[in-house]
């Protein structure tokens, strides 16, 4: 449908379901959520209304960037970021408490190469994000929507994946993770038969954890009951 044809649609009444990177669940912010927000939204909060970035104004410097899509609460996109201070990092959440809790840890971790989306990370790779910006793209853990009815609203579809390749530069990386083995396989499919992309592992399926992504909570009791964790990693070639 083109856009024309939607809009007119639209204005009509009629519902077209478009993609988005998620289904808002909201929470409800803890005091120390909401004043982590208020203190350090100024400082590391980026809107969409704000529109294509220049990420030298936005982080003072050049340096390769890592942009991940729904970082949760976001104890291991900070846990990154102090530890690669040479890189610039972008989180995209839309849950505000999530938003919350990760400025709050980016506070006491003393961060300053971390910035902020409380948005849909479609909209924000398609407005905000410039062609060969990102370095690195991650994804760890999105909703599996683990129903067979549910599948198509998973976020790493065809689609989804044509529309991030050239925010990467050419060489950068889609880093993908999931706990749900079928998901696992899904990402492969859609990787696999995606063009211009490279899959690093050497067998053409899944790599070990890379030890830049940090092991949660979560994951390590998964592991002592005997549940998988399944990586990718794709580059760009094209």
């Amino acid at each position: 449908m083109s856009d024309s044809n939607l809009e007119q649609a639209q204005a009509d009444g009629k519902y077209i379901r478009t993609v988005r990177s998620f289904v808002k669940r909201e929470g409800r912010l803890t005091k120390g959520q909401a004043a982590a927000l208020e203190r350090s939204w100024p400082i590391m909060g980026l809107t969409h209304q704000q529109g294509l970035l220049d990420l030298t104004q936005v982080f003072g410097r050049e340096a390769p960037t890592v942009l991940e899509i729904g970082f949760g609460m976001g104890k291991s996109l900070v846990a990154m970021a102090a530890a690669a201070p040479e890189k610039n990092f972008i989180g995209i959440e839309v849950h505000r408490p999530g938003v919350g809790a990760c400025l709050m840890e980016a506070e006491t971790a003393g961060l300053t190469n971390l910035r902020v989306y409380e948005h849909d990370a479609v909209e924000v790779l398609r407005d905000c994000i410039a062609d060969g910006a990102l370095d690195t793209v991650q994804v760890f853990f999105p909703d599996p929507w683990h129903k067979k009815r549910h599948h198509k609203r998973r976020l790493i579809q065809p689609a989804f994946v044509e529309a991030l390749r050239p925010k990467l530069a050419l060489g950068g990386v889609l880093h993908l993770a999931t706990d749900w083995e079928n998901y696992a396989e899904h990402m492969l499919e859609v990787m696999s038969g995606a063009a211009n992309w490279r899959n690093l592992a050497e067998d053409q399926g899944y790599i070990p954890r890379p030890s830049e992504r940090p092991l949660t909570k979560f994951e390590q009791r998964g592991e002592r009951l005997g549940h998988g964790v399944w990586d990718l990693k794709f580059s760009r070639i094209g």
